[in-house]
């Protein structure tokens, strides 16, 4: 599904230079998991993790009750109207059980304008042609531990030697488009915790002179995809790709 920062553009260049030699896969920033969902499952052990709990719970649902979210999804509405009563019921305290505040999310997320979740993008598209996604999804997941966790928590929990961490955290200066707030602190902070990794990790960023100076001690590799924020024919936005490990290798 889209999400804001989305890998979709990126994820053949990520995997590609994914290490050899791993047999834990955690996703600690998973988003819409576009790159757990395009790597082989071969490996025993795989982690989903994001800190925004829709997110986690909507996993959570495909994953466990992916008909019953089919039902949940079946009439609901391709309306302004409609979208602006979820809205505010996601935005509101109203205890919503879990089946239904995934179908809510869902309905955001392939509703919204660019998938940001607060406006209505007024746009054609049946929710049934998600069904069939939605079981695929489901198939790929059960094997996968779906957590909703702080990521230093998640990285210390789960670093072994033998893990290998991706992390696809909210790009510097481009918090506030994410719906979990990102504090400059943790910038820091996700620095500090790769820098003590046990296993393997990979961090994507947006290329800048701000994190290239604090990841000074890791492999950089510069990448670029379609800026798909921009009006201009051909405009790129350039990526970093930052590792603990060489990624040649």
């Amino acid at each position: 599904m889209s999400w804001i920062g989305g890998k979709k553009a990126l994820r053949d260049e990520i995997i590609a230079r994914f290490p050899l030699d791993y047999s834990r896969y955690i996703e600690v920033f998973g988003g819409g998991g576009w790159v757990l969902f395009h790597k082989a499952p071969e490996r025993d052990f795989e982690v989903y993790n994001d800190f925004n709990p829709n997110l986690a719970n909507l996993y959570r649902c495909v994953r466990d009750h992916p008909d019953e979210l089919c039902d949940e999804l079946r009439y609901m509405l391709n309306s302004r109207l409609d979208f602006d009563y979820v809205r505010e019921m996601m935005h509101s305290k109203t205890n919503i059980p879990d089946i239904k505040r995934a179908a809510y999310f869902y309905q955001l997320i392939r509703y919204s304008y660019a998938s940001g979740l607060d406006s209505f993008g007024a746009q054609p598209h049946s929710m049934w042609n998600n069904f069939p996604l939605i079981r695929q999804a489901c198939a790929r997941l059960q094997s996968v531990v779906i957590e909703n966790r702080d990521f230093e928590k998640l990285i210390r929990q789960y670093d072994r030697p033998e893990s290998f961490f991706y992390c696809d955290p909210p790009y510097y200066k481009a918090e506030d488009c994410y719906a979990v707030e990102f504090s400059e602190e943790n910038h820091y902070r996700l620095h500090d915790v790769a820098l003590k990794c046990k296993g393997h990790i990979m961090v994507s960023y947006n290329y800048c002179p701000f994190i290239c100076d604090l990841y000074d001690e890791f492999y950089i590799f510069r990448t670029e995809r379609p800026n798909s924020m921009s009006l201009e024919a051909g405009s790129v936005y350039e990526e970093a790709v930052i590792t603990n490990y060489d990624p040649r290798t």
